[in-house]
C-alpha cells in the first residue's frame, strides 16, 4: 500500500536514508518493519528559525513496494525520416537543445548549428583562458555545446509560473542522465561536473532521431525572400541552410546582434544588470544562514543566500549564487575581462560566490551612447569589460578589492585566497565601475550587512566585472506566433533574444518556439 505523507524532520533524519523509514513509521503509527521503501517527492530546507528543519513530502511503501510508483515516465522520442520538414536552430544552449527535442516530438527534423565545439573539446579552450589568458571567440565559457549553462552551477529553478513546462524540462534532463533529486528539491541543481554528460546524451537523442548537429558552424547572414521573410541562413563556411530559423544564440553573441542590426532586422535596447562577483568563505555563509557557530554540520548542504534591496530607484541584488563553487573567466572575445560563477554537483569547495549587480536601464546611460541606437547597452557592457581588462594589465587576472574596503572607498593592499584560477590583482573597483553602479553597490552592501550579521566582512572579496547577467537587447517577436514582428520565419528565442534568464526558462522558451514553428509549417 502506498501512503503519501508530509513531515518536518531534522537534517540528520531528512538526509539519512537509514533514518527516514523510522520517521515515516512514527508518523504513520506503525512498526518500521512494515516500511519497505520511502520515496522523497519534495524536499525544502526551512532555515528561518534557530534550529534548521527540512520539509518533506514522502511516498511510503507499506507492506509491499508499489512497482507502478515512479517519479517520471520517459518520453519516447521517435525517429524522423530525411524528407521530414526541417527547421534550423542556431545555438546549442538550453533553448536550442530543448527546441530540438520538442521539434522531434512534433514531427519536425531539427538541424542544429553551433559556432563552438562539442562539450568535451570546449574544456581545452576554457583551460587555456585560465592558464594562458587566451580567449577563443568561438569556444569559451559562453560558446560551445550546452551554451553558457553547460559549465555552471546548473541551477534549475525559475520564477516561471508554468509548472507543466518546468516539469517537462526536469523530466527530460533526468531522462538524459541528470540525478532524480532535481525532481524533488525545491532548489534543484545538477553541477558543472555532471551537466556535460547530460548534454551529450541530449545530442545523442537528436542524432538518433534523425536530427543534425553541426559544430564550428557560425551563422553569419540571414537569407530572405522578396517579401523579407526569413528562409534560411548562411554560415561561416559559405554553406546555406534552408528552413525557418530558431535564433537561440545566447546573451553574449554580439556579432549576431550586429548582424541583425546591419541587416535591418529590428532590435531594441534592453535593461541589464552590472556589478561584480562577491566571494565569501563558504563556512561563513553556512554560519550566517544556518544560525549556528558550527555551520552546516554533517548533513546540511552548502548554504545559499538571496539579497535584494533598492537604491535610488534601482534594484541591487544577488544573482546566480554558487554555494561551494568557484569563479571563472567568462570573456567571449579577446580584450575583455568578465567573470562568472559555477559549482560542482557536491558544492564542495571552500568558497561561496554570487553575482552582486545593479539594475541599469537604457535611460540611465550617458547621452554619448545614444549614437549606438539599439546596441547602446551592448556597447556600455563592452566598455566596462575593456576597463577591467586594462586594469588587469591586459591579462585574465581579475581586479579585486576587499568588500569592506570597497564600501569605504579605499584600496586593498592584500587580498584573501580566492577560487579564481587566473589570479587576482588589487584594484579600486569602486573607481573602475561607473559611479551609479559603484555607489548603489556600496549602499546595498551596507543594507545586506545589517540584514545578515557578518555578511559585510573583510574576508569577502569583490572580483570584477560581472556584466553578462542578461542580453543587452531584445529581439521583438509577435506574442502569439513568436516570429519576429516584421520578419516571418525568424523565431527569436531564449536568453539571447531577451526572453529567458537561466537554464530552465531558456529551455521552456525553446520548447515554446518549437511549438510555434511547427504550427507555422502545418498552417
Amino acid at each position: 500500500m502506498l501512503h503519501r505523507i508530509n513531515l518536518q524532520a531534522t537534517p540528520e533524519t531528512a538526509y539519512n536514508p537509514e533514518a527516514l523509514p523510522r520517521a515515516a513509521a512514527m508518523e504513520l503509527g506503525m512498526d518500521v518493519s512494515r516500511i519497505k521503501r520511502v520515496d522523497i517527492l519534495r524536499r525544502s530546507i526551512d532555515a528561518r528559525r534557530r534550529h534548521v528543519l527540512v520539509n518533506l513530502s514522502l511516498a511510503v511503501h507499506v507492506d509491499e513496494i508499489d512497482t507502478d510508483a515512479t517519479l517520471y515516465t520517459p518520453t519516447p522520442f521517435t525517429s524522423l525520416t530525411p524528407d521530414t520538414a526541417q527547421a534550423i536552430i542556431v545555438g546549442a544552449g538550453p533553448a536550442g537543445l530543448f527546441a530540438a527535442l520538442r521539434l522531434i516530438e512534433l514531427g519536425v527534423r531539427p538541424v542544429l548549428l553551433e559556432r563552438g565545439k562539442d562539450v568535451d573539446e570546449r574544456r581545452r579552450d576554457m583551460a587555456r583562458i585560465s592558464r594562458e589568458g587566451i580567449v577563443d571567440p568561438d569556444s569559451n565559457y559562453c560558446f560551445g555545446e550546452g551554451g553558457a549553462g553547460a559549465y555552471s552551477d546548473g541551477k534549475l529553478y525559475t520564477r516561471s509560473k508554468k509548472r507543466g513546462p518546468v516539469d517537462t524540462v526536469l523530466r527530460w534532463l533526468c531522462q538524459h542522465g541528470a540525478p532524480e533529486d532535481i525532481l524533488v528539491d525545491v532548489h534543484p541543481h545538477i553541477g558543472t561536473d555532471k551537466l556535460p554528460e547530460v548534454i551529450k546524451a541530449i545530442r545523442g537523442t537528436i542524432l538518433r532521431c534523425g536530427g543534425e548537429v553541426h559544430f564550428n558552424t557560425r551563422a553569419e547572414n540571414l537569407i530572405t525572400d522578396s517579401e523579407g521573410s526569413i528562409t534560411g541562413i548562411k554560415d561561416n563556411n559559405g554553406h546555406e541552410w534552408r528552413g525557418p530559423i530558431i535564433l537561440a544564440t545566447g546573451h553574449s553573441a554580439r556579432d549576431v546582434y550586429r548582424m541583425l542590426h546591419d541587416s535591418g532586422v529590428e532590435i531594441q535596447p534592453k535593461g541589464i544588470a552590472v556589478g561584480v562577483r562577491l566571494e565569501h568563505p563558504q563556512a561563513l555563509i553556512d554560519r550566517i544562514q544556518y544560525h549556528s557557530p558550527q555551520g552546516r554540520g554533517r548533513w546540511l548542504p552548502a548554504a545559499e543566500y538571496t539579497m535584494l534591496t533598492r537604491v535610488d530607484g534601482r534594484a541591487v541584488y544577488s544573482f546566480c549564487m554558487c554555494p561551494g563553487g568557484f569563479i571563472i573567466p567568462a570573456a567571449s572575445e579577446p580584450g575583455q575581462l568578465v567573470v562568472n560563477g559555477m559549482s560542482p554537483s557536491n558544492r564542495g569547495t571552500r568558497w561561496a560566490n554570487s553575482g552582486m549587480v545593479v539594475e541599469i536601464l537604457p535611460e540611465d546611460l550617458p547621452e554619448s551612447y545614444d549614437s549606438f541606437g539599439a546596441l547602446k547597452m551592448m556597447h556600455y557592457q563592452a566598455d566596462i569589460e575593456k576597463r577591467f581588462f586594462e586594469a588587469s594589465e591586459c591579462t585574465q587576472r581579475a581586479p579585486a578589492q576587499r568588500m569592506t574596503d570597497f564600501v569605504a572607498s579605499k584600496p586593498s593592499y592584500n587580498l584573501p585566497p580566492s577560487s579564481y584560477a587566473p589570479g587576482l590583482i588589487p584594484a579600486r573597483i569602486d573607481l573602475l565601475l561607473p559611479r551609479p553602479i559603484a555607489y548603489r553597490l556600496q549602499a546595498g552592501f551596507l543594507e545586506f550587512g545589517r540584514k545578515a550579521r557578518g555578511f559585510l566582512t573583510p574576508e569577502a572579496t569583490l572580483i570584477g566585472a560581472e556584466t553578462r547577467t542578461s542580453a543587452p537587447v531584445r529581439v521583438p517577436r509577435d506574442p502569439e506566433t513568436l516570429t519576429h514582428i516584421s520578419r516571418p520565419g525568424l523565431f527569436p528565442c531564449g536568453e539571447g533574444a531577451g526572453y529567458a534568464g537561466g537554464i530552465v526558462s531558456a529551455a521552456i522558451d525553446g520548447m515554446r518556439c518549437a511549438e510555434a514553428l511547427a504550427a507555422s509549417i502545418k498552417n
